[in-house]
């Protein structure tokens, strides 16, 4: 993720035609959710570590508001546990040592709790257990990935650039110009590296990744010698020359069930034009393909999802994403879009803890690194996290502004709507379910939060079926989530 672009404007009318003007309701409006079409089971929520857990790792109490659906108290005030369960672990590329006379290169409008410290120092040395290699190393974050991890997550590897020592100007953040970055001779290099922080890490620190993704956003080219992060340019074909050695590095210390992700691109049409020119084999190396929500509310989700799960049968996450609202109306937008066309079966965001009010969920100080404000933000993902659960079922709504999961074991429907116009009613037609009982006496109960209002993540218990409908009022910037017990699909 690069904060400095700005984020798409929505294009997708022109392409969806009638479809997407259904993406903002603004009068009220009466939503059929459809039991017979479903787009897989959904395997949860997460957030990336970098950076905020190098700030933040050694605190249980982060851990257990994001990683637990407790009820935490911070700073006051309880809140509820958003439940994630997948946790992206962030590899590394700098280090501060010398070798051979040689160092990293820092760029100089880089923070310093953006640098992360990778294990592999020294490339004379490709054996982790000497003391080329220095596992003590990032103890923050790695912290919060094993509190995530005794927490029930799912956890992925990723880099967002080789070592500083396999980029040709050892500048771990991009090279002028956003030109690829890694040296051809360290193509083999930077897989070793990741596939032995996998293993590692299953020996000594109880975390068994799922996935590993070698890039991020690497066929992006504002990765430069100036940038404000870690990150590296890397062409298409290089990506290809380098998913082999990924499989073989991995399969090699006798990982072959760790999984490999590709290609992290900043959005849809991106990750569509990177997928299209891999070749066959290359597109068998990759069981999962990630991709970045930046477009915003444009970019054309439906033909990445024909494309990656249709055609070619694989996963497909949306494993970051980000906005400066800090209202959260703006994720909970493109989320729906997300669940309407994209169909991923996992959604992160980027960064749970943040500098920027707009970007965080809670913020904190760029310079003390103190924690400060809860965003609204937090409670609009609430909505989402704590209600759509690993191992429902998504199924379609019709609509660009409403998400529905359903959970057979316990009979239970989840709907999450959002509304970013003026206050109206919607009426969710549940006449396609056979069976539709609702709690006592029909009872539905329901969470709201009004952006603009007091009510964060509020529930309420005075909302009843009428046969298999059931309609409720919507303010103005609100996000609501429903519960429909005694269906069955």
């Amino acid at each position: 993720m690069i904060r400095r672009r700005t984020l798409l404007t929505a294009t997708g009318g022109a392409l969806f035609g009638s479809a997407l003007a259904t993406g903002t309701a603004h009068a009220d409006a009466t939503i059929a959710v459809n039991p017979g079409t479903g787009y897989g089971t959904w395997e949860g929520w997460g957030t990336s570590l970098a950076w905020w857990a190098n700030v933040f790792g050694a605190r249980d109490d982060f851990a257990d508001l994001f990683f637990t659906t407790r009820s935490v108290t911070y700073n006051g005030t309880s809140l509820p546990g958003l439940g994630l369960n997948i946790a992206r672990y962030n590899l590394g590329a700098c280090s501060w040592n010398s070798v051979g006379g040689e160092s990293m290169v820092e760029s100089p409008n880089i923070p310093a709790f953006k640098q992360i410290e990778g294990f592999w120092q020294d490339w004379n040395n490709e054996s982790p257990t000497s003391s080329a290699w220095d596992w003590t190393a990032d103890a923050n974050q790695r912290a919060m990935l094993v509190k995530a991890t005794q927490r029930g997550a799912v956890t992925e590897l990723f880099a967002n650039s080789p070592m500083w020592w396999m980029c040709y100007n050892h500048n771990p953040s991009g090279a002028a110009g956003g030109a690829n970055n890694l040296q051809t001779w360290n193509y083999r290099q930077h897989a070793s590296h990741l596939a032995a922080v996998a293993l590692y890490a299953r020996n000594n620190w109880g975390v068994n990744f799922a996935t590993v993704d070698p890039f991020n956003e690497p066929a992006s080219t504002w990765w430069t010698d100036t940038g404000t992060q870690e990150g590296c340019h890397l062409d298409p074909a290089v990506q290809a020359a380098v998913l082999p050695y990924m499989r073989s590095e991995l399969d090699a210390r006798g990982l072959t069930g760790i999984r490999i992700s590709a290609s992290d691109e900043t959005n849809y049409d991106t990750a569509r034009s990177t997928w299209s020119s891999f070749n066959s084999s290359t597109r068998a190396l990759v069981n999962q393909v990630n991709v970045h929500g930046y477009q915003g509310s444009g970019g054309r989700r439906d033909l990445l999802y024909t494309d990656v799960v249709t055609t070619s049968g694989k996963k497909l996450w949306n494993s970051e994403t980000g906005d400066s609202d800090a209202t959260g109306l703006t994720m909970a937008s493109n989320l729906c879009y997300d669940f309407r066309w994209l169909h991923p079966t996992a959604w992160c965001y980027w960064q749970v803890m943040d500098p920027s009010t707009g970007w965080a969920m809670i913020a904190y100080d760029a310079n003390t690194l103190q924690p400060t404000t809860i965003q609204t933000k937090y409670y609009v993902m609430a909505q989402f996290s704590r209600h759509i659960r690993p191992g429902m079922t998504i199924i379609d709504t019709g609509v660009s502004y409403a998400a529905a999961a359903y959970d057979a074991a316990a009979r239970r429907l989840v709907i999450v709507a959002v509304n970013t116009g003026a206050a109206q009613t919607l009426t969710f037609d549940l006449s396609r379910f056979s069976v539709v009982s609702g709690g006592s006496g029909g009872l539905v109960p329901r969470w709201n939060t009004t952006t603009g209002g007091s009510d964060r993540y509020r529930a309420y218990s005075d909302t009843y079926l009428s046969g298999k409908s059931v309609s409720v009022p919507f303010a103005a910037g609100s996000v609501q989530t429903l519960q429909v017990d005694g269906v069955t699909r």
